[in-house]
């Protein structure tokens, strides 16, 4: 995998707002975890599972934040996972880790934030 090109892809996906490009990067069970979850959404826990309940919140975040905008910082690689650290909302830093599934998407993602 060309992590570099994922990571820009994933940040010009983002950027575009549009949904169904986002979620294209993801598996049908995607896990995710970040405070944002528990911040924005109220869920404890900070975790959704499954597409669908990922691609509710993510739809309502992406009203709330019209203005989103990422910017890539840098991209690390592991064995089937990767860590992108970038410029986030709230200008805050942010630094997602994906792990891969073997069709190459994203089946869990852990995000971490300044504060």
């Amino acid at each position: 995998m060309d992590t570099k090109k994922f990571a820009q892809n994933w940040i010009q996906s983002w950027n575009s707002h549009n949904l169904q490009n986002i979620l294209s990067h993801y598996s049908e069970d995607i896990e995710i975890t970040t405070p944002m979850i528990r911040l924005a959404g109220g869920i404890d826990n900070g975790t959704l599972k499954g597409k669908g309940a990922v691609a509710d919140y993510w739809k309502k975040a992406l009203i709330k934040i019209p203005d989103l905008k990422f910017e890539l910082i840098d991209v690390t690689e592991s064995v089937n996972s990767i860590a992108l650290y970038y410029k986030s909302v709230m200008n805050k830093k942010a630094i997602e880790v994906m792990f891969f599934d073997e069709n190459g998407k994203v089946n869990k993602m852990i995000g971490h934030y300044t504060k």
